[in-house]
């Protein structure tokens, strides 16, 4: 269980603004994640919920936030439950959390054990007629294991048949959209960890190593920096780089060849999502500089138009019709393909088949409606690529944009992406 010290007047704020949100007499109940098995008496490392953490700061198992923000008393507006340790648990996994370091971590003054939750609802719960319950929702997830939120749910409607049930969910998402400055340093803090590991990945890399040598080096920056792969890496030599998602990472890295990295590194659940292609040997052939420098002139191009008052949609045709005109130039398409619109978008797909951008944050796709119209702090990725399987060639560019009143500020502005520069790190 790893402690990171964040302000917890973070959680304070965020908490206010969702219990501004909801209905009167009402009360919202969020659950952390299970912990969840692998098989025999195995279990995956604990991963929070993020909208848990979003709201506590608290990344423990077994932990309830419950709000109620008409409460006649004071002390009962906010009560956050924790599990009680006892000594079987300390001498096996250590300590949980005391309430006075629950009460720290959170800036929640009313702390109970969580075998008081049914006590304490059941005389809440009569007080008020709606209940919020926060469901996993998100466009890209398949649901297919029952949350503690879920079961919780089908609890409540046992014990509560007549109260009014609602989706907590949309109203914290559309709230972490928008981040919060301490939120931005934490996000900048994950992003300076990941430029840290991709510059010693520069000195480290020579033809003959294998992919998973370089997923080694990421890691030993991570760890030794209090953070975490923030998803599972793409380390894609050669004809790998073509694969969107390529995870095996058990490839040699072949002289000639470029590695492409999507890495990022996770601190304090604060994602950093970073993509790079360098050469294995340290030189770019002529042939990879020209389709590099092409997706390089579409990430700086689509970049700028990432600010207040579009959305993202036109984003991603604006990234489109550019890498359209640098596939002319690169001799992919030809000006006769072009001639109709949709025959267009599918040529254009073949060799830039993904979003440009996604939002950023808690989560490495974060939560929020993408179609909304873009505003002052919102963060997202600025991701174009080209990938010529034919050629066995794929270039991914990546860097983390935050969204300002007069433009936007690129987190990763600092990690090296110039051709020149890149060479000259590899080859110093």
């Amino acid at each position: 269980m790893k402690k990171w010290s964040i302000d917890p007047s973070l959680f304070a704020k965020n908490r206010k603004n969702l219990s501004d949100k909801l209905m009167p007499d009402s009360i919202a109940i969020i659950n952390s994640n299970d912990l969840l098995p692998t098989n025999a008496d195995g279990t995956f490392p604990f991963v929070q919920n993020t909208d848990l953490f979003y709201l506590t700061g608290i990344n423990q198992e077994e932990t309830i936030l419950l709000l109620y923000p008409d409460s006649p008393d004071e002390k009962m507006k906010t009560i956050l439950f924790v599990t009680e340790t006892n000594p079987q648990i300390e001498v096996w996994h250590g300590k949980k959390y005391s309430k006075e370091e629950a009460s720290k971590i959170s800036g929640i003054d009313t702390v109970y054990w969580v075998d008081d939750f049914d006590t304490i609802l059941d005389k809440i719960a009569l007080q008020v007629d709606n209940i919020y319950i926060n469901l996993h929702e998100h466009s890209r997830a398949a649901i297919e294991i029952q949350s503690r939120d879920y079961r919780m749910l089908k609890n409540l409607k046992n014990r509560f048949p007549i109260h009014k049930y609602h989706r907590l969910a949309p109203l914290i998402h559309s709230l972490r959209m928008i981040k919060d400055p301490i939120e931005v340093e934490l996000i900048k803090k994950a992003c300076d960890i990941t430029e840290s590991a991709f510059r010693r990945i520069l000195k480290f890399l020579k033809p003959g190593i294998t992919e998973y040598e370089v997923e080694a080096e990421f890691a030993h920056e991570f760890i030794r920096n209090k953070a975490k792969f923030a998803y599972n890496p793409i380390i894609a030599s050669g004809e790998g780089a073509c694969v969107l998602h390529y995870e095996k990472n058990d490839e040699v890295c072949q002289d000639g060849h470029l590695l492409l990295l999507d890495v990022g590194a996770s601190f304090a659940y604060y994602n950093a999502d970073m993509s790079r292609t360098i050469p294995v040997n340290g030189h770019f052939t002529d042939r990879q500089k020209k389709v590099y420098q092409s997706v390089l002139n579409v990430l700086k191009l689509t970049r700028k138009e990432l600010v207040p008052g579009k959305k993202i949609k036109d984003i991603q045709s604006f990234a489109e019709d550019t890498i359209k005109e640098e596939l002319i130039k690169l001799g992919l398409i030809s000006s006769e393909q072009l001639k109709n619109k949709d025959e267009t978008r599918q040529v254009v797909k073949k060799y830039f088949p993904h979003g440009v951008s996604h939002l950023l944050g808690l989560d490495v796709h974060d939560v929020g409606d993408s179609s909304e119209i873009l505003k002052p702090g919102m963060l997202f990725t600025c991701e174009p690529g080209i990938y010529i399987k034919e050629e066995s060639l794929g270039v991914r560019l990546e860097n983390n944009i935050l969204l300002t009143e007069s433009g936007n500020i690129d987190l990763m502005s600092s990690i090296p992406i110039e051709i020149d520069e890149i060479e000259q790190i590899i080859n110093r």
